[in-house]
């Protein structure tokens, strides 16, 4: 592709790094809710409660992950990262008893860290600048994969050979297969190889010279970003937290686990098409206003499904799935067109960080309003997060 450019086998490696790390620590948890309440009938709180504390822990993390990539270099970090997943995997697998999660969850918090988004940015971002949005969907496609791939991987597997045993292998084949992908794919840097960002003959033109931004958090454009998709990721993760043990009692523990893959099949194409139509300049925003907008229209429908009806379960899933997949990729593609350079990578970490505070607690807290207030809670609770989102990117 491209005439042979490294960045594109880059953009490869990354996606089966994206694959590997939200099957286990984006779209593991749903699965793993469902298992542990249906099975040892723990609570849906307690085990959301755990959730919770995985991706809050996560989020304190990833804004270290700069220095950890300049101290200790990419691979190291990234090899690291999947030996925590699959460990935390089986510790959340072998756990005797609720007390035990936030244990497991602090060890695929750590995996998360450094696998998730501002880490596939960070290893992609440098071979791009022109092709950028393509590279990083097509990167960040590896994720839509994991939910493709391991959600109903997860659910045929703990049917198999029980939990525990699902954990070990899914963790030990992931192991396996990236740590000499970590180290072919990761190790290199442009620089080095003497290529320059899109495989161009010389590098781009610099950017036209900026006065020195404020502080990230003093700059209302950083506000609306992050807080917007802090809000659509919120409700994205609260959902995606419920959703296969929402879809079970109609579709069966393989059909809700097929729903699923449709919809991250669904985040696939929404993503390419945004990744490849989106324009190099001007204003980015209008586009992940209209993504939230259609997650709200699936919200909507999961709502008048009422758990029942199959086809609209279905639609409330591929909606919804239209804009799964952009909401990890537009924030560092918007900060690209807003940001000079040099800050584009502090922005991005700095926005991960603060999204995955807020959507940190959306498990808990859709598992505890749907203990307190039913089903169709959580189908609300989405809906009205995602229109909150669309408003709030629209203000500068």
């Amino acid at each position: 592709m491209a005439g042979g450019f490294f960045g594109w086998q880059v953009v490869g490696a990354a996606f089966a790094l994206a694959a590997f790390a939200w099957g286990i620590g984006f779209y593991g948890p749903g699965v793993w809710l469902h298992a542990l309440t249906e099975e040892r009938g723990w609570s849906v709180a307690a085990v959301s409660g755990a959730i919770t504390l995985h991706f809050l822990a996560s989020a304190a993390m990833v804004t270290r992950l700069p220095a950890l990539h300049a101290r200790f270099g990419p691979v190291a970090v990234t090899r690291a990262g999947v030996a925590f997943a699959a460990l935390g995997a089986v510790a959340w697998a072998a756990a005797p008893t609720p007390w035990l999660l936030p244990a497991a969850a602090l060890l695929t918090a750590c995996g998360w860290a450094v696998t998730s988004g501002a880490a596939i940015n960070a290893l992609v971002a440098p071979w791009f600048e022109r092709r950028r949005p393509a590279a990083l969907a097509m990167a960040y496609n590896g994720a839509s994969m994991g939910g493709i791939l391991f959600v109903p991987l997860w659910a045929a597997l703990i049917a198999w050979l029980g939990f525990p045993a699902a954990a070990a292998l899914i963790g030990a084949t992931g192991l396996l297969a990236l740590w000499p992908i970590a180290g072919r794919w990761f190790r290199p840097d442009p620089a080095a190889m003497g290529l320059h960002p899109d495989g161009a003959a010389a590098p781009p033109a610099p950017p036209p010279p900026r006065v020195p931004p404020k502080r990230l958090r003093a700059q209302p454009a950083f506000r609306s970003l992050s807080l917007a998709f802090a809000l659509g990721l919120m409700a994205q993760m609260g959902l995606l937290s419920q959703l296969f043990s929402l879809l079970a009692p109609a579709l069966g523990p393989q059909g809700a686990g097929w729903a699923l893959s449709l919809a991250t099949a669904c985040a696939v194409a929404g993503r390419t098409i945004v990744g490849w139509l989106l324009p190099t300049g001007g204003d980015r925003r209008p586009v992940a206003v209209v993504n939230f907008l259609v997650q709200a229209v699936g919200s909507g429908a999961l709502l008048v499904a009422g758990g029942t009806s199959a086809p609209l379960l279905l639609l409330a899933c591929a909606l919804f799935g239209l804009g799964l997949g952009n909401l990890l990729s537009l924030p560092p593609l918007i900060a690209q067109a807003e940001w000079p350079p040099a800050e584009v990578a502090a922005v991005v970490a700095a926005v991960t960080a603060l999204n995955q505070a807020f959507y940190a607690f959306a498990p808990g807290l859709f598992g505890a309003l749907r203990d307190a207030a039913g089903d169709g809670a959580v189908a609300v609770a989405a809906l009205v997060l995602q229109v909150a989102a669309a408003a709030v990117l629209l203000r500068r």
